[in-house]
């Protein structure tokens, strides 16, 4: 079976009743209530367009599940958790988290959450059934030393394919369509994850990632700079 969002929590309640305010929005959901069950999901050929992944799970972490699922799979994962400190949310964007969200949550934001990554998952999705570059695509970025590649997900620097996860590719691509400006903090928050009150600790791990990725010395970028007190800038003029 495939399903837009598996929900792993050993709330029970509350994993059901998020999964019941999900299908009212015709967004088809899943709940498992620990870390096997997580991963017997997947071996038993279902699949999901996306996770929302507790911590604190009965029969082991959420963080070694988030780590043995992204050794074979790119699909976002949501951290929702009661643990509100900044390393717990550090630990799991470091982990390949692409979200954190703190218990209580609210459903309705939740679900703008979860809205914002299948949108992008599906546009990715006919980009990639397309086929190849079209011929003006291919013309618009010949001679480029710098372009995004939406069928690949990936950045190309200097001819270079970096591959990039879900929601590098995103943050990267909201400030390639808005390079050599500033980008404020709001606008990441509200165009990569549908939120404009969120995290800078969220944010400032992306972009150390995306750093360490496309820069040459990524304590010393060249291409990614912060704004202080505002936000970043794409530089590639």
């Amino acid at each position: 079976m495939h399903y837009n969002c598996l929900i792993v929590d050993d709330e029970i309640e509350l994993a059901k009743m998020t999964a019941e305010y999900f299908r009212m929005f015709d967004v088809s959901t899943q709940y498992v209530d620990s870390a096997q069950a997580c991963l017997d999901f997947f071996k038993e050929g279902n699949t999901a367009d996306l996770v929302l992944l507790d911590i604190n799970l009965g029969d082991g972490s959420g963080f070694d599940v988030c780590k043995k699922l992204r050794e074979e799979m790119q699909l976002p994962i949501l951290f929702i958790s009661a643990r509100q400190s900044d390393d717990d949310v550090l630990i799991a964007l470091s982990i390949g988290g692409d979200d954190y969200v703190k218990k209580p949550y609210s459903l309705s934001v939740l679900l703008a959450k979860v809205k914002v990554n299948l949108k992008r998952i599906k546009q990715m999705q006919d980009a990639g059934n397309s086929g190849s570059v079209s011929p003006s695509e291919e013309s618009e970025n010949e001679g480029k030393n710098f372009y995004m590649d939406y069928p690949t997900m990936s950045v190309v620097i200097k001819g270079n394919n970096i591959p990039l996860k879900a929601k590098e590719y995103a943050l990267l691509d909201c400030l390639y369509k808005h390079h050599d400006t500033i980008v404020k903090k709001e606008v990441l928050f509200d165009e990569v994850w549908g939120d404009t009150f969120f995290s800078d600790s969220t944010l400032n791990v992306h972009i150390r990632k995306l750093r360490e990725k496309i820069e040459e010395n990524p304590n010393e970028p060249k291409l990614i700079k912060t704004v202080w007190g505002t936000g970043y800038i794409l530089e590639l003029s």
